[in-house]
């Protein structure tokens, strides 16, 4: 089982989730409950249990921007204090529920669930595109029950394209072409480059980009510890990457956008967004990549799944075997264990150009 770093900023939801109604999650085994300000549409976020009988406030109601509770009628303001109680006018000092940091960043609601004094915005890291008019985004939520760890490890190591997604978005190169790994241990940072000269081109990039015949692929991996992992894709017929001077500016660009999210101790919440910066207003395009990716998304849900119960059935201290691929996934697994080892202070990120999204920039 993966421990999960609690002093780190994780996504919760799409901002495009959160309004009037109640949304309830469970992060790190918190249960949580989201909404809006009537006035300032500000994202609130409480624990989801009343403090009087642990009823989840998510059955219950709003009152303007008090949150009401379903049971007995226990009344809270967006701080967590308990500013009402049924049937006598004192309130006791220690009715209150826990309130939690969010910030609101390139489409994501961010949550901070544990203390709320190193809740620090500018460690939150970027991906500018989801939020970016330049650039045109689908994307969805899947819920896994398996360990974190497990699609951490899962995306850090693409070569499983070639078989479990075969047909897909899998061809052969993809797992015989060596990777390069750079890892950048104080930042939190593990990058994985596959670059592809001479490629079968996959369903994905023939549909969408219209090429025919082999291309020039390149899969660009830039993980965030604990919860951002980034696919910077770059696609082109044969002899077109790299550019004058090394660019990539005669590619088609596609950024694949994981937040990688721990719900229980067991589970996970698997955000995923798909974004170009083509056929912009093709909004066939846009559902052909939607319900392709999603297909791609619950392949390896049905996976993980599986590996999850199949590890829960392994003897204590059974061995892994790892070889060059498990580099990037290695790699990532000791820097969670070090956020948590190292009292999970974060690490502040390196400023951004939320505007560059090239990985020249990078």
């Amino acid at each position: 089982m993966t421990a999960h770093a609690r002093n780190q900023w994780y996504v919760a939801a799409y901002g495009r989730e959160v309004g009037r109604e109640l949304l309830g999650r469970t992060i790190l085994n918190e249960p949580i409950v989201f909404y809006r300000t009537e006035e300032t549409k500000e994202v609130v976020a409480l624990s989801d249990r009343c403090v009087h009988r642990r009823y989840p406030l998510t059955a219950g109601y709003l009152e303007g921007d008090r949150l009401v509770c379903g049971y007995h009628g226990f009344a809270y303001d967006t701080k967590g204090s308990c500013v009402y109680v049924p049937g006598q006018k004192r309130v006791p000092r220690t009715a209150r529920v826990s309130s939690y940091p969010v910030v609101e960043q390139d489409s994501f609601v961010w949550i901070w669930i544990g203390d709320p004094a190193l809740a620090d915005p500018d460690t939150i890291p970027r991906a500018p595109w989801l939020a970016d008019p330049r650039w045109k985004t689908v994307g969805g939520m899947e819920p896994i029950d398996a360990d974190y760890g497990l699609l951490v490890d899962n995306l850090m190591d693409l070569s499983h394209e070639t078989y479990l997604h075969g047909g897909y978005i899998g061809t052969p190169e993809v797992a015989e072409t060596p990777i390069t790994t750079e890892v950048d241990e104080g930042a939190g940072i593990v990058r994985v480059s596959r670059h592809m000269d001479d490629a079968e081109c996959p369903p994905f990039y023939a549909r969408s980009t219209g090429i025919e015949g082999r291309i020039t692929r390149w899969q660009d991996i830039e993980y965030h510890a604990p919860c951002l992992y980034l696919l910077h894709s770059r696609i082109a017929p044969v002899g077109v990457l790299p550019g004058p001077d090394g660019d990539d500016s005669d590619a088609f660009h596609v950024e694949i956008t994981y937040a990688i999210t721990p719900s229980t101790d067991d589970t996970v919440y698997d955000f995923w967004s798909v974004s170009r910066d083509f056929a912009q207003d093709d909004e066939e395009m846009s559902t052909f990549l939607h319900d392709f990716n999603r297909t791609v998304v619950m392949q390896d849900v049905d996976a993980l799944n599986l590996l999850q119960k199949a590890l829960e059935k392994e003897p204590e201290g059974y061995q892994e075997l790892s070889i060059n691929i498990d580099t990037g996934g290695l790699a990532a697994r000791r820097i969670l264990a070090r956020l948590v080892a190292e009292g999970e202070e974060p690490a502040k990120a390196p400023a951004a150009d939320p505007t560059a999204v090239s990985p020249a920039t990078r």
